[in-house]
């Protein structure tokens, strides 16, 4: 019997996890941020676990212009029944830490972890029935345009920008969570007996993967548009990115727009995770600038006449050369005022 009951500092843990969920009640669990040039300052959705706040008057004034339905706390039924599940897993953790039994342990973790996943899905849902369920009499018709924000992360919307992650309580209901699996994983450790080291390369192999950021996205021909220059990526063997630390990617059909888009100072540096370009040769993968080899040659004529390709080794770049004569510049050097 003795082996069923969980160690001290967890149940300790589990109590304040408990005691975390109580603020969740009264502060925003996730935010929607619109940009445009014509609201610089934004504008915000706040989803609360009872009802929404921030400019929802303002969205909604907007939203009827494209045909989208207002937004209003009385029409999701989530709102009258989040705050009892919310005070339910508060209590329920509680009851876990005093009682300190391992079973109930794994059935908390099962039900919160369900219920984690089957929100962000019902969340999904809500944002696809009000990006594509378009009044067909709207003033504003885009044909084949949906208007459904990013479940996380960022999305162009038109001329808005749609940033999409979780406000205070989210947080901490995500950091609920990643406790509750950290001691679902020691008390199975301690269970199956398992070594210090192997428990803990397992538990940094969660949290890296957990904690990987977003990378730059495959640039497609005919398809994307170029953030500076507005026009369509024509040629994807010049195409390059800029991909700030939030996730967002702004997509150039050139070299040239690319610096001049920096030169703009419209992103600060400070907020730029990295910049990469195609590669000239082979499927026209991303290449990262600093590891990339670059050659400027009239002669290769690129959509806005930056004429510079990448490779990412010498024997592409020594093969492209021997047919455009151009001279190997660096990133540095192009960066530079």
């Amino acid at each position: 019997m003795k082996n069923n009951k969980l160690k001290y500092w967890i149940r300790i843990l589990l109590v304040l996890c408990g005691l975390a969920l109580i603020p969740v009640l009264f502060v925003p669990m996730w935010r929607i941020d619109l940009v445009a040039p014509q609201y610089p300052e934004g504008l915000m959705l706040l989803i609360y676990p009872d009802k929404l706040g921030g400019n929802v008057d303002i969205i909604n004034g907007l939203n009827h212009y494209i045909g989208m339905k207002t937004l209003h706390t009385e029409d999701f039924v989530e709102f009258t029944i989040l705050p009892y599940l919310i005070g339910f897993f508060a209590l329920f953790f509680v009851i876990v830490g005093l009682i300190g039994k391992r079973k109930l342990l794994y059935l908390l973790a099962f039900l919160f972890v369900s219920f984690g996943l089957l929100a962000m899905y019902d969340f999904w849902r809500w944002e696809y029935n009000y990006g594509h369920n378009l009044d067909p009499d709207a003033a504003i018709i885009v044909p084949g345009m949906a208007y459904q924000p990013p479940l996380i992360g960022f999305k162009q919307l038109l001329n808005f920008g749609a940033y999409s992650f979780p406000d205070t309580g989210g947080w901490i209901f995500v950091s609920v969570g990643v406790v509750l699996v950290f001691c679902v994983f020691m008390v199975w450790r301690s269970s199956r007996k398992k070594s210090r080291i192997t428990g803990l390369a397992a538990f940094l192999c969660i949290i890296s993967t957990a904690s990987c950021k977003a990378g730059p996205e495959p640039i497609k021909a005919g398809t994307d548009v170029c953030f500076f220059c507005k026009m369509t990526v024509s040629d994807a063997r010049f195409g390059a990115e800029l991909v700030t630390k939030k996730g967002k990617v702004y997509k150039f059909d050139d070299v040239h727009c690319l610096l001049t888009y920096i030169k703009t100072n419209d992103t600060e540096p400070g907020n730029i995770s990295g910049y990469y370009i195609t590669n000239y040769s082979g499927t026209h993968q991303l290449v990262n600038v600093q590891s990339a080899l670059l050659l400027k040659s009239d002669e290769l004529r690129s959509p806005m006449g930056g004429n510079i390709a990448a490779f990412d080794n010498k024997d592409s770049l020594a093969t492209v050369q021997s047919r455009f004569a151009g001279t190997i510049v660096n990133w540095s050097g192009l960066i530079k005022p």
